[in-house]
């Protein structure tokens, strides 16, 4: 029983592979027209190329007097000429319409493709890599693009030919016909026998590769690391063998594709050799013409040749399925925004006060730790506020919550009363400004990155966000200003510079809550004094959540949050918690204060 009904499941995964596969054809409908004119060139070709090869027949028949059809040899000469002439013209517009088709198409795919990927959640990127998804974009894509530009249009072209080439056969040799057509079945029963492997072992090829992708962009991304440790041979060998395992897959599915032509081609010869002998016998016998015979064996050929094309062809279709389906798996995943060109709208409960309310959260790839366990805190509106507390005990977890980057498990937020899940989260998020301890900029010019904070901001704004930061000095003194580019995530300036790159970008922002987490904390001293001074600048007027481990920087501030396990153990000014002699804050406190006192 558990047998039959394995078999079933995995009839009916391959039919729900197969339709879903279809539906990738969604982005081929807006070129439609384009499509079918391809399509109708594809299928008069096809025929024409059937009549071509008809030719050769009759002009044996026409040199051995046997011709009915009253031509001359120039008459069949000039009608082959110009059916020669017209299936090129049909073969050029054949390819360039399907040519057109794929290009538009595919870039419709990518789009869509990437717009679902930056419009997803901050779980999915979690749970997965970045090469992946990247393989996803590039790999899959341009298999799927292979097909539909070439592949298809070849696989229907070679199923026109062969059914011709059947029809011809049967119509004008029946007596051989019936021998040629005993061969099918066993080449239909042999390619899906090797199509459902080789399909298995092309998808699995698929995602080794990807694997492969992903060991490049982890290195690349952390090449400093790789340097400093000198594990450049450490990662070569991490590539080698993920590549290793993609060519033992891909050399399998080679084997499977070497003996199913193999064996095609071993099948069909043999026959058409079976077959020539007996048309020969009925050419000896005077039950067919000489020009029958020649244009047996032109047909028999050009079947083979369909037949065998059909099996490399199909491989190639299976294979693009898999790629189709892991696209489809991206794209039927919720968004949680949807990327628009709506210009900033207001948000006027955004100026209220902020409220957390007994929340709980553990991360969705961990929920079996607890990393917050009933945060109560309250923020009123314009006010400076500190988290501090041990690395892990839950700061940053609070900010990256009240981003809704995630949901909540328990508890709720709410700006003025109202739950922050009620609101239209791209405008939400378009009042909040993050600077994060390590900035990572784009790898343009120092006037994009700055002006990404508002993307409709002229120059003089954005050179004015430069000089409240700080920034504009630095910026000046470059050769080529803000023209200078950054380099990769922004490795060509000082981490004092990019601070205040972000900084800058915060304040062309102009958000109604600021987020600073751990802003200054991997700063030299004149650095952090720099970017301390545009902080200031940034925070006024402005509701702002700091996450700080250099408690020197928060002194000033209306609230400090002390957080332990998840939980707020401590919450006061600066004074009132230092005055707390067996205090969690007054203990770090002594700590720094005494370590800097040390240092000076």
């Amino acid at each position: 029983m558990s047998s039959n009904k394995s078999t079933t499941s995995s009839k009916v995964l391959k039919k729900d592979s197969l339709k879903r596969a279809v539906n990738i054809f969604r982005y081929v409908l807006p070129y439609k027209w384009f499509f079918i004119i391809g399509m109708l060139s594809l299928s008069i070709g096809s025929l024409l190329f059937l009549a071509i090869m008809k030719v050769p027949g009759e002009i044996f028949n026409l040199i051995s007097g046997e011709s009915s059809l009253g031509f001359s040899l120039n008459t069949l000469f000039l009608i082959l000429i110009g059916l020669l002439g017209l299936q090129s013209l049909l073969s050029y517009l054949r390819v360039q319409m399907f040519a057109l088709v794929s290009e538009k198409s595919m870039a419709l795919l990518r789009t869509d493709l990437y717009q679902k990927l930056i419009s997803l959640p901050i779980p999915f990127f979690e749970e997965r890599r970045v090469g992946e998804l990247t393989s996803r974009l590039t790999n899959d894509v341009t298999q799927i693009q292979g097909v539909v530009s070439v592949t298809l249009a070849e696989f229907l072209r070679q199923i026109i030919i062969l059914l011709g080439g059947v029809g011809i056969i049967i119509f004008t040799m029946p007596k051989l016909a019936l021998t040629m057509l005993a061969t099918f079945p066993l080449v239909v029963i042999s390619a899906m026998f090797f199509g459902r492997h080789i399909r298995r072992l092309m998808k699995e090829r698929q995602d080794k590769l990807a694997a492969t992708n992903v060991v490049v962009e982890e290195t690349m991304q952390s090449i400093q690391t790789v340097k400093a440790y000198t594990n450049e041979w450490f990662e070569v060998k991490r590539y080698t063998s993920e590549l290793g395992d993609a060519v033992k897959v891909a050399l399998k599915a080679a084997h499977m594709r070497g003996l199913f032509a193999s064996f095609i081609i071993f099948v069909m010869f043999g026959a058409l050799f079976f077959i020539m002998w007996r048309a020969a016998q009925l050419v000896q016998a005077g039950e067919m013409m000489k020009g029958g015979l020649v244009d047996f064996v032109v047909f028999t050929g050009i079947i083979g040749g369909a037949i065998a094309s059909l099996g490399n062809f199909y491989t190639e279709i299976v294979s693009a399925v898999g790629a189709t389906e892991r696209i489809l798996d991206i794209l039927k995943e919720d968004s949680e925004i949807e990327p628009t060109d709506n210009e900033r709208q207001e948000l006027p409960s955004m100026s209220g006060n902020i409220e957390y309310r007994n929340v709980h959260f553990s991360y969705p790839t961990r929920t079996d730790v607890s990393v917050l366990k009933g945060i109560d805190l309250f923020i009123p509106a314009g006010d400076k506020v500190a988290l501090v507390g041990a690395s892990g005990a839950g700061k940053s977890t609070i900010i990256q919550l009240l981003m809704q980057f995630y949901p909540l498990r328990e508890g709720a937020i709410l700006i003025n009363g109202k739950n922050i899940r009620d609101f239209d989260l791209r405008t939400y998020r378009q009042h909040i400004a993050v600077v994060p301890q390590e900035v990572l900029l784009f790898g343009g010019t120092i006037i994009e990155n700055i002006r990404y904070g508002r993307p409709d901001a002229t120059e003089e704004e954005i050179i004015d966000a430069s000089r409240k930061a700080n920034a504009w000095d630095f910026i000046s003194a470059f050769p080529e200003g803000m023209q200078t580019l950054v380099g990769e995530r922004g490795v060509k300036l000082s981490g004092g510079q990019r601070q205040r790159i972000a900084i800058a970008r915060a304040i062309l922002k102009d958000p109604a809550i600021l987020l600073l987490d751990e802003a200054t904390s991997s700063l030299d001293a004149e650095s952090e004094k720099a970017v301390q001074e545009a902080l200031q600048v940034l925070m006024q007027n402005r509701t702002s959540i700091i996450i700080a481990h250099r408690l020197a920087t928060i002194r000033d501030v209306d609230q400090i949050y002390v957080i332990e396990n998840g939980k707020i153990v401590e919450e006061g000014t600066h004074d009132e918690l230092s005055a707390l002699e067996n205090g969690t804050y007054n203990a770090l406190a002594k700590l720094q204060f005494e370590s800097m006192a040390a240092n000076e």
